[in-house]
């Protein structure tokens, strides 16, 4: 499973990889793939020198459903769409991420195949644009691939690695490092880091007050990472409020626990959560921004924060949050949620859509928050 992990890598740093399937006539049989975010000219010409057949860009189903494409049957992970021959990086780009007229990139479709959909799961799992494309190499061709491929120079995995590696749902956490930090909301703080045992994520447990004296059940907050928000008083959302309230709750109630989880824009990454915004500036709500760039409303995972409590021994827990799926995530985990606390923060005229949407497309308890309010200026 180490060429899976690092064909991540290798994908976030533009590289091609050769994703090969068992059923090949040789090893190297498969596809070679490419992401589509950060595309150059020099790969696109590499892959279109391996094969006579047009390049073919796979998205997933979310995409192609924004794109008014049928999808290949139930089951089916992804679509795929064979390419105009000329077609440029930024043509791709533009067709698997933004709105508008496809059929000049676009000249048909085909069934998406094995290693398509394992270089989705892999653009997924690296918080890439979930888009990519590539071109059969079969064994009549793959001498023009062998040097690069006995130097490691183009990495070799197999779709079967890649599947055990997306198939292994559980999370394992590891303990870093602790340290005090005084904050200004609890001075009596203390910082604990984690780390995903696959070196990909690391989250932080901040500890507010002594335990010996921290409430039973123990009030807790779990907080998906949100830069602009949490670090910048972004006005689009109200995570930062939620953030420096749940903290406040603690400092008033004896102590608490954050869960601070690297999730960045609900799990999809930084970089495409800027490119949502864009797409909400042109009218679209924060869900369905999510789906035209390829993703589910919801990406986010809780197994890392169930095993952070495990770690501090915590099995009765008081949940501030608004959000449905936290609750069943940690009970489902093992954690006894003996209560929930609604926290909430400021409306305004620029969260406002994006309050009634977390209400109204993900059902979570903001009735009466938006009931009565007035959005400022």
């Amino acid at each position: 499973m180490h060429e899976a992990e690092r064909s991540l890598f290798d994908l976030q740093r533009g590289r091609p990889i050769l994703v090969s399937t068992p059923s090949g006539v040789t090893p190297e049989e498969g596809a070679l793939l490419a992401a589509v975010e950060g595309l150059t000219s020099e790969t696109l010409d590499r892959l279109r020198s391996l094969n006579g057949d047009a390049i073919r860009l796979a998205v997933t189903n979310h995409r192609a459903r924004v794109m008014g494409l049928v999808s290949n049957g139930q089951g089916q992970d992804g679509m795929s769409l064979c390419l105009n021959r000329d077609a440029s990086p930024e043509e791709i780009f533009r067709l698997a991420s933004n709105r508008g007229n496809y059929a000049a990139v676009a000249v048909g479709l085909s069934e998406t195949s094995v290693p398509q959909i394992s270089g989705l799961t892999l653009a997924r799992l690296a918080r890439l644009l979930p888009a990519i494309i590539g071109v059969r190499v079969d064994p009549s061709n793959i001498e023009s691939l062998r040097a690069e491929l006995d130097s490691a120079a183009i990495l070799r995995v197999t779709a079967d690695d890649i599947s055990a590696m997306a198939r292994n749902s559980s999370v394992e956490v590891t303990y870093v490092s602790e340290g005090p930090v005084p904050l200004e909301e609890a001075e009596n703080a203390r910082f604990m880091s984690f780390r995903e045992a696959n070196g990909i994520l690391e989250h932080v447990a901040v500890l507010v007050g002594d335990r010996e004296s921290w409430p039973d059940p123990v009030p807790v907050r779990i907080h998906s990472a949100c830069l602009t928000g949490d670090l910048f008083g972004s006005l689009r959302c109200d995570c930062g409020d939620q953030l420096r309230g749940s903290l406040r709750v603690f400092a008033a109630s004896g102590g608490g626990v954050l869960l601070y989880l690297a999730q960045e824009g609900r799990g999809i990454g930084f970089g495409n959560k800027l490119r949502a915004y864009a797409l909400q500036e042109e009218g679209l709500d924060t869900v369905d921004a999510d789906y035209t760039l390829g993703f589910g409303a919801d990406e986010r995972r809780y197994d890392a924060a169930v095993e952070m409590l495990r770690h501090l021994r915590i099995d009765r827990v008081q949940l501030l949050t608004n959000n449905p799926e936290k609750v069943r995530a940690v009970r489902d985990g093992g954690v006894r949620v003996v209560d929930r606390q609604p926290l909430y923060g400021t409306l305004n005229r620029h969260n406002l859509r994006y309050v009634r949407a977390k209400l109204q497309r993900a059902g979570h308890w903001l009735g009466e928050m938006l009931s009565g309010a007035v959005p400022t200026k």
